[in-house]
């Protein structure tokens, strides 16, 4: 089985109307369990229901887009990765989505909680998550976020630039505080991934790099600082890995430079933090590790750098996000149109436009990401036809699942459901064309709750103070 390249169909057979890997259903109706979190399911109606609760309850109650978070799997999956990872820390990466709630519940399961803003930051200590088990990321964070950093007493700050290192040394002093800091360092790693979310080669904007010298100036001036406690250093490699090949390369660079620093300093740094980026299933083509296979993998990879460098294994850290909370969040929207296309070559592509789009989830447009989706609120026998779902902006990139196969009588009104949409969707969201946007609700053993109401106009207009 191949991997989706996450840039999907720019790097496609042109030729073909659809990827090679997207294969025609042999049931319509049918639902792909890799695809869907673990307690989605199909009542005799047809109609998609999510920890028993059906499709067209939720979406009567909290409209149309709606954001489905499976709270069992959700916490599944982050117990999961806190049981593979024993003896490592593991803090789940806000970015991927983050409410209170959410916050709450992976803290709960065991995890830290990785924040890269002011307002992440706030979120994670409004949830009352320990601040000890909080690590504060970000290349350029002001003055304001690290203040509330230095003050809350989090865990960690990873530290990006020499300008951040002087003005977390100045708050301290101010505040009488020393700060646990990381070094984020670039390791020459080019994740086999898209270019905008690779992040361990030398020409980006996060951290030092390893091969110029850049990253030891910035450990020694951490380590010599009286308002700092160096703990160790931090690479990420991308997202939407599936392969631990980049992982190795960037352990061997990093260790050998925790090496270095100690025949340099005389001290020994305790911490490494391997970042996160691990691929979740989007579709078909899609077989991402279980955390498992990914522990025992990274387990290998470290153990045997130590033993290379006749080293201690150092204190472990990971970063899931998308892991945890891609899987476990589906997303439902209605039908509007439907167009048929002509295609080169005799073939016709459906058009299902629904009343959501790129300002709800942004990948597709951005660097062309794959999705997979079912029609949610019945059984059809039709036969299936290839489609594209899109969205209702103006834009011609407004995509939101370039290829699936969908049944031919879809009709307006009709209710599509998409996987995989609870990391860097909402969170990505945007009011593009003055869209509001949707809410996001939980459910758990038949019960609702909403996390994040839905936008209104007169929130928007609330904003408009001409």
């Amino acid at each position: 089985m191949t991997h989706t390249h996450v840039a999907g169909a720019i790097h496609a057979d042109v030729s073909s109307p659809g990827p090679q890997w997207l294969q025609r259903p042999v049931d319509a109706n049918s639902l792909d369990p890799q695809l869907w979190s673990r307690t989605v399911s199909r009542d005799e109606s047809g109609q998609l229901q999510v920890g028993g609760v059906a499709a067209d309850a939720l979406m009567a109650q909290h409209g149309s887009p709606l954001y489905v978070v499976d709270e069992s799997d959700l916490r599944s999956r982050a117990r999961a990765f806190a049981e593979a990872f024993t003896g490592w820390d593991v803090y789940y990466a806000a970015k991927a989505f983050i409410c209170r709630a959410v916050g709450r519940w992976v803290s709960e399961e065991g995890l830290g909680i990785d924040v890269c803003s002011l307002g992440e930051l706030t979120v994670a200590l409004q949830a009352g998550i320990d601040p000890a088990r909080i690590g504060h990321h970000g290349n350029n964070k002001s003055v304001e976020e690290l203040e509330l950093a230095v003050t809350s007493r989090v865990g960690r700050i990873i530290v990006d630039s020499l300008q951040e290192i002087s003005r977390l040394e100045e708050l301290c002093a101010r505040h009488q505080v020393t700060a646990r800091v990381l070094v984020r360092v670039t390791a020459g790693v080019e994740a086999h991934t898209h270019e905008y979310i690779a992040t361990a080669h030398e020409d980006q904007k996060f951290g030092f790099s390893i091969t110029n010298g850049q990253a030891m100036v910035a450990m020694v001036r951490c380590h010599v600082s009286p308002h700092l406690e160096l703990l160790g250093i931090h690479s990420h490699i991308g997202s939407q890995i599936f392969a631990t090949d980049g992982f190795e390369v960037a352990a061997r660079r990093t260790m050998k430079l925790l090496h270095q620093f100690t025949d340099a300093t005389g001290a020994e740094l305790a911490e490494l933090d391997l970042g996160g980026g691990f691929g979740i299933r989007y579709t078909e083509a899609d077989s991402p590790a279980t955390p498992d296979e990914l522990a025992g993998n990274l387990r290998e990879i470290v153990e045997h750098e130590a033993r290379a460098y006749q080293m201690q294994v150092p204190r472990m850290s990971i970063e899931p996000g998308r892991a945890i909370s891609g899987p476990s969040t589906l997303a439902l929207y209605t039908v509007g149109t439907i167009k048929p296309v002509d295609l080169d070559g005799g073939q016709q592509r459906l058009y299902v436009s629904v009343d959501g789009g790129m300002s709800d989830n942004i990948r597709p447009a951005l660097y062309a990401a794959q999705y997979s989706a079912v029609l949610a609120n019945r059984v059809t026998d039709a036969p299936t036809v290839l489609s594209r779902v899109v969205g209702k902006h103006c834009e011609s990139g407004d995509i939101l699942v370039h290829d699936v196969f969908l049944p031919n009588d879809i009709v307006p009104g009709d209710v599509i459901a998409i996987p995989a949409m609870g990391a860097y969707s909402r969170a990505l969201a945007s009011n593009y064309n003055h869209a509001t946007k949707p809410a996001v609700v939980s459910v758990r053993d038949g019960q609702v709750a909403t996390l994040l109401r839905r936008e209104t106009l007169e929130d928007l207009l609330a904003f408009d103070v001409s």
